[in-house]
């Protein structure tokens, strides 16, 4: 078992703190299971793919645009008229 060092700022402090009056944990073990957590989230934002982003930002049909990719000209003129007010 290794023997660590750890410098904590005052708000890590009174997150600390906080954590243990409610778990009632010693210092130890609850720092040991925030690293168990962080690992834990890390190993799955590790194999997240772009798609699996795409997909939790439910843009919905469509997404965002006002004109599909073969209307492009229809698109921009749209945009142009929204933006100018014309």
């Amino acid at each position: 078992m290794a023997t660590r060092t750890v410098r904590l700022d005052e708000e890590a402090e009174k997150a600390l703190q906080e954590v243990r009056a409610a778990t009632g944990l010693p210092i130890s073990e609850a720092l040991k299971r925030g690293l168990r957590s962080l690992q834990h989230q890390v190993r799955l934002e590790a194999g997240r793919t772009p798609y699996d982003v795409y997909r939790e930002l439910d843009l919905g049909p469509g997404g965002y645009t006002i004109a599909p990719s073969t209307a492009t000209r229809r698109g921009v003129r749209k945009a142009l008229r929204r933006k100018l007010g014309r």
